[in-house]
């Protein structure tokens, strides 16, 4: 698969006319009606390691002093897979993005729950870290962290998938953002090979199998909400790249069918390999980009700008934190 590595891109296609959505969970943001165009900050995999949490207020400060951004995202992993999943480390973790004056919003990754079998990690079983990667991250059920929470909707909210709490929806210029729990390590299929006493392959499959049910009719209600509303855009937020591997398969077809129905620009966000690039025509749909997010870094990040009314409705920049 080829892949393009920009600095910055924007997404082409015609743009219809549109009404106003009926705002997120029951309430506006709080953005939405302000403005032709709002900008949010990008991150993913940090910090990692003792070095970036230490950077890591030094990146907060640089975003929370750009009065463009109304809003981060963080497309998952909070910590390396060679570090402790211990409570005490989410918790710390946890407690410096609640300093980003903006709403927090964060997709879990796969070094915060799936890779906790690993020895380096503390050989943790991967559902249990799960549960309190949800009680740690989403303490509050539609609501996001940060020092100003936003309302969003829950997938938790519908009976059937009532444990998805990290799969949100939400509504920013009438543009659609969507969360969907989709992480590396196979998506969850790679073996607990490091866990004490041995893989669990049932459970583990299981797991897989529920979560795949729900991230499906989650991208589904995605596409439905933005039809209904006449929204300019879809931006999907995931950790990993849905690629055509085993434990993405039908992922990312779905992503696919329902980009190519849609035909307005949807932007597919994710992180996991740590180099910022962009691949547009993804997966021969015109409308749909690539956008992978910085990696391993605190000095880096994305500052996405979202102007409903224009053609691309999506653009970004790369910025760089100033030394200290």
């Amino acid at each position: 698969m080829r892949k393009y590595l920009l600095a910055a891109t924007m997404i082409a296609t015609s743009l219809a006319a549109g009404i106003a959505s009926p705002g997120i969970a029951g309430a506006d943001s709080g953005h939405s009606g302000r403005g032709p165009s709002f900008t949010f900050a990008l991150l993913g995999d940090t910090p990692y390691g003792e070095a970036q949490e230490a950077a890591f207020p030094t990146l907060v400060e640089d975003i929370n002093s750009d009065r463009d951004v109304k809003l981060v995202l963080h497309a998952g992993d909070v910590k390396s897979g060679s570090t402790s999943c211990d409570d005490a480390h989410l918790t710390a973790t946890a407690k410096q993005y609640q300093t980003f004056d903006d709403p927090f919003v964060l997709t879990p990754g796969d070094n915060d729950w799936t890779d906790c079998h690993r020895t380096a990690a503390g050989g943790f079983l991967p559902t249990e870290r799960l549960e309190a990667f949800r009680r740690i991250f989403y303490p509050v059920a539609g609501r996001t962290l940060g020092r100003h929470p936003m309302k969003v909707e829950t997938q938790a909210r519908d009976p059937q998938h009532r444990d998805y709490v990290e799969n949100v929806l939400f509504t920013e210029k009438r543009v659609v953002f969507a969360t969907v729990h989709v992480v590396g390590s196979a998506n969850d299929l790679a073996p607990w090979a490091q866990l004490p006493g041995g893989d669990q392959p049932e459970l583990r499959t299981a797991e897989y199998e529920a979560r795949k049910a729900a991230s499906l009719d989650w991208i589904d209600n995605a596409f439905d909400t933005a039809r209904r509303t006449h929204a300019p855009g879809v931006l999907l937020l995931l950790q990993a790249e849905p690629t055509q591997s085993a434990g993405f398969t039908e992922i990312r077809e779905r992503i696919v069918e329902r980009s190519r129905a849609y035909g307005k620009p949807v932007l597919l966000v994710h992180g996991d390999e740590h180099v910022q690039e962009v691949e547009p025509n993804y997966a021969g749909v015109p409308n749909l980009t690539r956008l992978e997010t910085f990696g391993d870094t605190a000095s880096q990040w994305l500052r996405v700008t979202v102007k409903p009314k224009s053609p691309e409705v999506f653009s970004w920049k790369q910025e760089t934190v100033p030394a200290a």
